[in-house]
């Protein structure tokens, strides 16, 4: 099979869709590969590296003409004229941005796989968990900078100073995203309660984060009680496929002390927090009930070098087995074909179709 590996163009996205290695791998298997000139640059790898692994190097619409086209971020409006019937396995989370993707997809009778939906044989998601534990390690950083007083924040440093503990960290949701914010602030020293859905869950929380760590019950009220305390509140919350539920309302944000920060991890599936709106690593952060909310919607590739190997690592089976059986590979895998999110011109995954008010073109895809 033919792989194409275009460059990302979404704004300050650095990461790139594999790495040289796994190119290797790929040709070493018999498929040919073309990587769009400089399309690695931004995370460490030249062309020279593709090239030394079997890749030809060509231009955006060559990369975007391969059967089997492998990226990061989902196409752009000024990428869909390139969409023309191949296979696009990248992330997409369609029901979190414009419609004009589904359509643009379902016009051009595109097959798009979703990393995001894709799931193991234990129910996981093991390629949207790299990106998830990048973006979360992150969310407790990225707090931390916009409380700085020059940033418009209430000048609260999370953390210890000597032996007193500084802050207070709010983490909605207790999966890849949530356990991740939480160990990093955690490790700061600052105190951090994280609110789930399960109290069974907690021993298991305090043993991947900290034995310190507090555990509430994702409910309105408590929500609204602890983010009013709170230094950051992260985002956490994930539904598969679909858009995420607002945990947050506009008046629990403007409950909140002047000067705190919000980060919505959930931004890319529209976000967890009702006031939260898709920002860029160009224009991170805005400023609403006094409150700073960061919501870049590709946070991972501000650290495009550790994310591109994360991502590779978890990727690169399902793209061999897509470049050797084509969309057989699914129907040998029911976790793969969950992946698939457009085909046909019909979308087979009920939460997108639902979100988007696109049950018209909802329609199970027979053998997958």
């Amino acid at each position: 099979m033919r792989i194409g590996v275009p460059k990302e163009i979404k704004d300050r996205e650095n990461r790139v869709g594999m790495t040289p290695a796994a190119i290797g791998d790929l040709v070493h298997a018999g498929h040919e590969v073309v990587v769009e000139r400089g399309a690695g640059l931004g995370s460490g790898f030249d062309d020279e590296d593709y090239s030394r692994n079997g890749a030809r190097l060509t231009d955006a619409p060559t990369a975007w003409s391969a059967e089997l086209v492998v990226k990061v971020k989902e196409p752009l409006e000024v990428e869909y004229r390139f969409l023309s019937g191949q296979i696009v396995f990248t992330y997409f989370h369609l029901a979190g941005v414009t419609p004009a993707l589904t359509d643009a997809l379902l016009q051009a009778q595109t097959t798009a796989i979703a990393y995001e939906t894709v799931e193991d044989d234990a129910g996981r998601l093991p390629l949207l968990a790299p990106m998830s534990g990048v973006a979360g390690s992150m969310a407790a950083t990225m707090g931390n900078y916009y409380l700085a007083k020059f940033n418009g924040g209430r000048g609260m440093l999370l953390g210890r100073v000597q032996d007193q503990s500084f802050g207070q960290v709010l983490v909605i949701g207790d999966g890849v995203v949530g356990r991740h914010a939480a160990r990093t602030a955690a490790a700061l020293g600052t105190r951090v309660a994280v609110a789930g859905r399960h109290r069974d869950r907690i021993p298991e929380l305090r043993r991947a984060i900290s034995d310190d760590v507090e555990f509430i019950l994702s409910e309105p009220a408590t929500i609204a009680a602890r983010a009013r305390e709170s230094d950051l509140v992260v985002g956490a919350v994930l539904l598969r496929g679909a858009r995420a539920p607002y945990v947050m309302t506009e008046a629990m944000v403007a409950a909140m002390q002047p000067g705190s920060v919000i980060v919505d991890v959930s931004i890319d599936q529209g976000g967890c927090i009702e006031t939260a709106r898709p920002t860029s690593h160009s224009d991170p952060v805005y400023v609403k009930h006094g409150v700073v909310h960061y919501c870049v919607t590709n946070m991972p590739g501000a650290y495009p070098r550790t994310s591109t190997l994360a991502l590779t690592d978890a990727t690169l089976p399902y793209v061999r087995r897509l470049a050797d059986q084509g969309l057989a590979a699914l129907q040998e895998d029911p976790g793969f074909a969950k992946g698939l999110n457009v085909h046909g011109g019909r979308i087979p995954c009920l939460p997108v179709a639902r979100d988007l008010d696109r049950m018209d073109a909802y329609r199970e895809i027979e053998g997958t």
